[in-house]
């Protein structure tokens, strides 16, 4: 039986690298596309694999867009500038990779190529306060990550042959390590300065741990004639939790950690929303590493090395 081939965009990165990890453990041929803004070891471990396949290539490039989607299975752009604050920061470098360099793949890929699109639940924006968002839920990004995140979500499914999914906000430990995510960058901060100042505390958020989400691409991978053509939210059913809450979990685990609410200051990235996942947990994938697992792993990784993680996003 052939070996698929996966091409993975921003394969070095938080996702990205955990995701190639375990498919090229699987067997498949996966190559990667990659810049190496953040990190240039994410993926050494898999130097050793004959499956793995790595090239240090900026996917805005049209040539190479062209040259390495040919003879690809799958394909699974990852490569983006993410979060609100870096999208704001750097505008044209967003705009040219999360939506350009989408509309590059898409001109040159075949339709017979299955497409794997991630993207933020973000898009919901200021959901209602009695009301679950699902995939039929109006998008009303409030950031210049979440608009080009939706905007790309829109040719991918015009194209069709693919799978779209609205991530919840990710947790855990990576090869590539991000501290600016919500749970990781809370018990970081916890852990290094005993404190967390909550501000909006009362904003809802779900939360999905990334080895779930790496489990729910290759689900789809799996059973793609099955999911294609749709969109689904990906997250942890259980973690529809506000920011407060979350902080009050930390502490379960952090006890000498000083809880304050912050008056009059706001996020830029609001997003105020619980989602639902029954859409996908209806054809058989549901996350299940839990947010206190996922804090207990955290912990253990920033008692090692915590000064190593500082300022990396």
């Amino acid at each position: 039986m052939k070996k698929m081939n996966i091409l993975i965009t921003g394969g070095a990165g938080f996702l990205g690298s955990k995701l190639a990890t375990k498919l090229v453990y699987l067997g498949y041929n996966v190559f990667i596309v990659d810049l190496q803004f953040y990190s240039n070891d994410s993926l050494d471990h898999l130097i050793s694999f004959d499956n793995f396949h790595f090239s240090k290539s900026d996917i805005r490039n049209e040539k190479i867009v062209k040259k390495i989607v040919k003879n690809m299975d799958y394909i699974i752009p990852l490569a983006a500038l993410v979060g609100a604050p870096l999208c704001d920061k750097k505008k044209k470098i967003a705009v040219d990779t999360n939506v350009n360099a989408i509309k590059k793949i898409i001109k040159f890929s075949k339709k017979k190529q299955k497409l794997i699109y991630l993207t933020s639940n973000s898009g919901y924006g200021i959901g209602q306060k009695d009301k679950f968002c699902d995939e039929n839920s109006p998008l009303n990004p409030v950031s210049l990550y979440g608009r080009t995140k939706n905007e790309s979500e829109k040719l991918v499914m015009k194209r069709k042959n693919c799978v779209c999914f609205r991530l919840a906000t990710v947790f855990g430990y990576s090869f590539r390590m991000r501290t600016d995510l919500l749970v990781n960058n809370f018990v970081y901060t916890a852990m290094s300065t005993n404190a967390l100042k909550i501000f909006e505390g009362s904003f809802r958020r779900n939360f999905i741990h990334i080895d779930d989400v790496v489990d729910g691409i290759i689900f789809s991978i799996q059973n793609f004639n099955k999911l294609k053509n749709n969109v689904y939210n990906m997250g942890l059913s259980s973690a529809n939790i506000t920011k407060l809450e979350l902080a009050k979990k930390i502490k379960k685990f952090i006890p000498k950690v000083k809880i304050t609410k912050i008056l009059n200051q706001q996020d830029p990235d609001k997003r105020d929303y619980f989602v639902s996942n029954d859409k996908i947990e209806r054809k058989g994938f549901a996350a299940k590493k839990s947010l206190e697992s996922g804090i207990i792993e955290l912990i253990k990784v920033f008692k090692k090395n915590l000064k190593k993680y500082k300022n990396n996003y």
